[in-house]
């Protein structure tokens, strides 16, 4: 049984819809991402688990007992909630973290050695006494988890709650939340906009647009397998063809598409009209013809120097988007007008069959 289930909500504002969910689950122990662009309905999908909004229809339900309207004190300490910003109060770091357990009633003989363990685990005891409006944007937001951590939640609600912070910051805090949560076996539902975040951190994701779940899956099933061209497009493919299978035999579709023939790894019956899905990482460039199943020459339209890699944009007979190194692009000698070899494998091959998906939740 799930630890959290959503059914039939459904969420508008004027004459918009906001949210649209026939069910979502969150297992217990899992950190389950919400992952949408802005405006997807991620914040409002927050408020209605945490019972902070009611929904137009639907329920939601805790170990599948549907939670009543308002919400009793006793299911709103099962959770709690970081945010973007960290709303910390005037004071100290520590009696930041021992907010919530005063609030609760604990004396401070009892509430002292779980604030300093938990400061300990965030990395600032040494910050114990330093007044919260002088800490910098990494220690107040450490701050803010540690003070929600402290209450020993069943679920985390975190919205949005590295996206201040500098990448280098985001990063590190990101490593160690991942491990923190799962050492301390809390249930957490993270809401971002950053892709990068969702796959570092996510044991399940669920893809969000419009206020819509198209795809809820793992890491990799949602990474190299989307459900519908709207998820590819989101998670940049950038290799979306349209063609049709013309023979199949063990697990191995050859497809047609305009240009050309490619081979996929799939079960689909010859016939099926497809959507063809390529990540450009997975395109292996090289001076000479390549040696795997889909091995093709192209010449290359335009490159574009994005730093550690490039992007190559190539024309096959059909266009193609490749990622390769610097170190690649220097050894074939990568530049617009030059001919290069194009291969990757049918694993790198991912079909969808249109007309039969509409990018909704499984």
């Amino acid at each position: 049984m799930s630890l959290l289930r959503l059914e039939d909500v459904l969420v508008r504002g004027g004459d918009r819809t906001l949210l649209d969910v026939p069910s979502l689950e969150v297992e217990e122990g899992e950190i389950h991402v919400i992952l949408g662009p802005t405006g997807a309905g991620k914040s409002t999908l927050l408020r209605i688990v945490n019972r902070l909004q009611r929904p137009e229809r639907g329920s939601v339900r805790w170990r599948g007992e549907s939670v009543p309207w308002p919400a009793p004190l006793e299911f709103r300490r099962r959770m709690t909630m970081v945010f973007q910003s960290p709303l910390l109060f005037s004071g100290t770091t520590f009696d930041n973290v021992a907010y919530g357990l005063r609030l609760r009633g604990e004396r401070d003989e009892t509430l002292r050695p779980k604030v300093d363990a938990m400061l300990r685990l965030f990395r600032i005891g040494h910050l114990a006494r330093q007044r919260a409006a002088t800490l910098s944007g990494g220690e107040a937001q450490r701050a803010a988890l540690a003070r929600a951590l402290v209450l020993r939640p069943e679920m985390l609600l975190l919205d949005e709650p590295l996206a201040a912070l500098d990448a280098r910051i985001r990063e590190c805090l990101l490593r160690e939340l991942r491990q923190i949560v799962a050492g301390e076996r809390i249930t957490c539902v993270y809401v971002t906009h950053e892709q990068a975040e969702a796959f570092a951190i996510a044991d399940r994701i669920a893809i969000l647009s419009e206020g819509r779940v198209l795809q809820v899956g793992t890491p990799e099933e949602v990474f190299y397998r989307p459900s519908g061209p709207a998820v590819a497009d989101f998670l940049q493919t950038a290799n979306i063809l349209t063609g049709e299978v013309v023979a199949a035999g063990a697990g191995v579709a050859t497809v047609r598409i305009a240009g050309g023939t490619l081979k996929a790894l799939s079960d689909l019956a010859p016939g099926s009209p497809v959507l063809v899905c390529v990540r450009p990482e997975e395109i292996l460039l090289t001076s000479s013809e390549g040696v795997a199943a889909n091995a093709i020459e192209a010449t290359v339209t335009s490159v574009l120097d994005q730093g550690p890699t490039l992007k190559a944009n190539l024309d096959c007979g059909f266009p193609l988007t490749a990622l390769v190194t610097r170190r690649t692009a220097h050894e074939i000698r990568l530049r617009a007008g030059a001919r290069v070899g194009v291969s990757f494998e049918p694993e790198a091959v991912h079909l969808i069959a249109r007309g039969q998906t509409t990018d909704l939740t499984p």
